[in-house]
């Protein structure tokens, strides 16, 4: 990357809704019927252990967000236990798996998962971000069979925020002839991107299992947006006795429909394998045409558009949901995000599901891909409430040394065929100084370098860094030369004394946007944007006055469990949305500033912070009379009018060029106060608050209106409202949840980042008003009759059929 350009990419992504991320054979969802039991019970490995008693329950499934949370657990986990617990389930293999080589494929399990097949151990796989395969063929029976698998999560501190524990991601069995495409064995590249044409370079690994070398006839097809076929190619190939070969063949595309932010086309790749003119394996792949283009000088280009990179941090986590969040819960959070001018996710800072990738491909997404917040040495982790007593040091440093290479191999291969993905990470703050590295220049005075206590030299020396982060790098690039390799450092300072930011293509920085300038001097030839970021203007203006920085990354998006404060609370809370999705005030700050889209938003409160407006004032109306109210508006209209009772307050203003809003203070009256963006003198956007009423009713809206499309979940919103109908965000009322029908309760959700009552039963309170509950219906479920109601207020009733 010797000019940092990286040529177009034609990259496939087998999202298809069966198979996922299995990319050969026949495969089947394997969620159902399994039963669990927390504790250690080594005799659950063998065929015969009776589970009967055990619970059963239906994967994804995560057993630390049912709690009991308790102020004993650790701030990081969100004070909620880990342990150890087992998962098992029986199944006989169809007529027409049999004398086939059968698979197991797990998304991911956390962690430590251990996979045995009637009895027999497969092995253990450390890391619970990493997907995986085991082949069970030589151990089946004719008759019944039965896969336990062994969760060891007992040393449940082991990251600085939650993880959740369990089969947490979907499972699938598969079943291939023993001639097949290798798992994650089809990779598409275009090294070659026009106007007119693109030309693919396609390479296909296949796998031969058995004990003769075989012939073959590869051959695959490129089928547009449209339907249509428009390139095939096709060879003839030999792969030896019991092993795997890569063969590559060239496709061309004429006049290419482009991926993109604004238009993500998407290709369908299908791939088959004929072994004496019979059809042998096939898979279909979806696959999009883009490229990519960074530059120490002008920032990064989509397509060759430069752009600014408008990202957000997200951990893989969704409230009562814990790690187990279904697809369309993604979907609705990440249409939400882009609505407001969001551009890009970061998977802080581990691989995510599968589906959050595929959701990015199709919404038009770009995605920092992460593999690690830790390497060789564990950073400090508190395991018993917030910040007390003496640190330990679990965490994924324990297996690196052994797996560390492999798993990011795995990540690489796994997610190389999404087009949203357009950055490799190998490390987020891997650099902290002095946890767990540090170095001399520590000690130096006035070197602008965050959470630094001066050199400790009984820490790991900061010249290792250098090293394994060439070793990383290494890897990403011999799988995947196509995009570039980045890292989130938090001590640049410190770093840049090493060979850490030298093995990098681009180098992200974490709240150091005062590095900018001098080190883009210093060393012009490195590509810069900010890899983790406050939400202030400022911040977003070290971007935007700067051509040469790219873009940015707000911690966070979402809020997320753990990473918590003192007992009460269970997670960080700096997203743009709560733990429920729900948008914060801060979040239409982010869209005044992102949106291309004209947008306005008033909140208000009783104090300005150093006599400034706020990005969280609430959407409140209902103060005292006579009382002075501080009113802030975010808007991306050229000026602003605000209006109480429908008389003007002074005249129309104008952004504020340091803050990024607009404020007033205002005598309160009871009514509708309401806010105008006007560009060029005409009103382009309206925001109204209005003073509620006592609560009287609630108000259930739906996420789907029918269980035709058979939705994987049912998110339902509650609100609370006044006689009037107007929302009541003073409200926090008890709801009970009653289903009638096929389906289940996964959790209602407040977004209360203090409420540490139990997720588990059908009550909750509700928080500013609403909270959304998660309905999952049985396959081929009847219709549904759901019931919200609570003391005092008007029921709401969901029908669904």
């Amino acid at each position: 990357m010797k000019k940092h350009l990286l040529p177009g990419l034609l990259l496939a992504c087998c999202i298809t809704t069966l198979s996922g991320q299995v990319s050969f054979g026949e495969s089947q969802l394997f969620n159902d019927n399994w039963t669990f039991q927390k504790g250690d019970v080594p005799e659950a490995s063998q065929p015969t252990f009776d589970d009967s008693r055990w619970r059963r329950v239906q994967l994804p499934h995560d057993w630390s967000v049912e709690g009991p949370s308790s102020p004993d657990l650790a701030s990081a986990t969100g004070y909620l236990p880990g342990g150890v617990a087992w998962y098992r389930k029986a199944f006989d293999l169809t007529p027409e798996q049999k004398g086939k080589r059968i698979y197991i494929y797990f998304e991911g399990v956390y962690n430590y998962g251990e996979v045995f097949i009637n009895g027999h151990s497969l092995g253990v796989r450390p890391n619970g971000y990493i997907s995986y395969l085991h082949d069970l063929t030589d151990h089946l029976t004719e008759g019944r069979n039965v896969v336990a698998v062994k969760v060891d999560h007992s040393k449940y501190a082991d990251s600085r925020w939650y993880t959740g524990s369990g089969i947490y991601r979907d499972v699938y069995l598969v079943a291939a002839n023993p001639v097949h495409i290798a798992q994650w064995g089809v990779f598409f590249s275009t090294p070659e991107i026009s106007r007119d044409r693109a030309k693919a370079q396609v390479e296909t690994t296949l796998n031969n299992t058995s004990a003769a070398e075989v012939t073959l006839r590869l051959e695959q097809d490129l089928v547009d947006p449209n339907g249509r076929i428009v390139s095939k190619s096709k060879t003839t190939v030999k792969v030896p006795a019991g092993q795997t070969a890569t063969f590559p063949l060239f496709m061309n595309a004429k006049n290419p429909m482009l991926w993109s932010l604004e238009t993500p086309h998407l290709y369908t790749l299908e791939t088959r394998i004929l072994q004496k003119n019979q059809l042998i394996d096939k898979t279909s792949t979806k696959v999009g045409i883009r490229q990519l283009t960074f530059d120490p000088n002008k920032g990064f280009a989509l397509n060759g558009t430069w752009m600014k990179v408008k990202g957000v941090c997200v951990h893989h986590d969704a409230g009562c949901l814990g790690s187990a969040v279904p697809t369309s819960v993604w979907r609705n959070r990440l249409m939400t995000l882009k609505s407001m001018g969001v551009n890009a996710i970061r998977t802080s800072h581990n691989p995510q599901a599968p589906a959050l990738y595929a959701l990015c491909d199709e919404l038009g997404l770009l995605v920092m891909n992460e593999a690690y917040d830790e390497w060789e040495f564990a950073k400090k982790k508190w395991v018993s409430g917030w910040n007390q007593g003496k640190p330990l040091f679990f965490g994924s440093s324990a297996f690196f040394s052994d797996w560390g290479e492999r798993d990011l191999k795995d990540l690489v291969l796994r997610d190389r065929n999404h087009p949203s993905v357009f950055m490799w990470s190998i490390g987020n703050e891997v650099d902290y100084p002095n946890d767990p590295y540090s170095h001399p220049i520590l000690d130096k005075e006035g070197i602008q370098q965050q959470h630094t206590a001066g050199y400790l030299p009984n820490q790991p020396h900061a010249d290792r860094l250098g090293a394994i982060a060439k070793r990383l790098a290494a890897v990403v690039r011999a799988n995947d030369p196509t995009r570039p390799v980045t890292a989130g450092l938090a001590g640049p300072v410190m770093s840049n004394e090493t060979d850490y930011p030298g093995a990098l293509d681009v180098a992200g920085y974490n709240y150091t946007e005062r590095r900018y300038a001098q080190d883009h001097a210093a060393y012009p030839k490195r590509v810069l944007y900010g890899s983790e970021n406050g939400h202030g203007y400022d911040a977003w203006k070290a971007v935007t006055d700067n051509e040469y920085i790219f873009g940015q990354f707000l911690w966070t998006g979402i809020d997320y469990l753990g990473e918590a404060h003192a007992w009460p609370s269970r997670g960080f809370t700096s997203g743009l949305l709560d733990l429920a999705g729900f948008k914060k005030p801060r979040a239409y700050f982010r869209e005044s500033l992102w949106s291309t889209n004209p947008m306005i938003y008033i909140g208000t409160s009783f104090r300005f912070r150093n006599n400034r407006p706020s990005m969280d004032a609430p959407a409140l109306w209902n103060y005292r009379d006579g009382s002075t109210v501080l009113v802030s508006c975010y808007t991306n209209c050229e000026q602003a009018k605000l209006l109480l009772n429908g008389q003007p307050i002074g005249e129309p203003k104008s952004r504020d060029a340091e803050t990024g809003m607009i404020a007033w203070e205002v005598p309160y009256q009871a009514g509708t106060l309401e806010a105008v963006g006007l560009n060029g003198g005409k009103e382009a956007a309206r925001f109204a608050l209005k003073t509620s009423g006592r609560p009287h009713a609630l108000v259930a809206t739906p996420s789907v209106t029918s269980l035709s499309g058979q939705p994987d979940v049912v998110e339902i919103t509650l609100q609370v409202v006044d006689d009037k109908g107007l929302p009541v965000f003073m409200a926090d009322d008890e709801i009970s949840c009653r289903i009638q029908g096929q389906a289940r309760l996964l959790g209602m959700e407040s977004g209360n980042p203090s409420d540490m009552g139990d997720y588990t039963d059908f009550r909750q309170r509700v928080y500013q008003g609403r909270l959304k509950a998660y309905v999952k219906p049985a396959p081929q479920a009847g219709p549904l009759t759901i019931t919200f109601s609570a003391n005092w207020l008007q029921e709401a009733v969901v029908t669904l059929e």
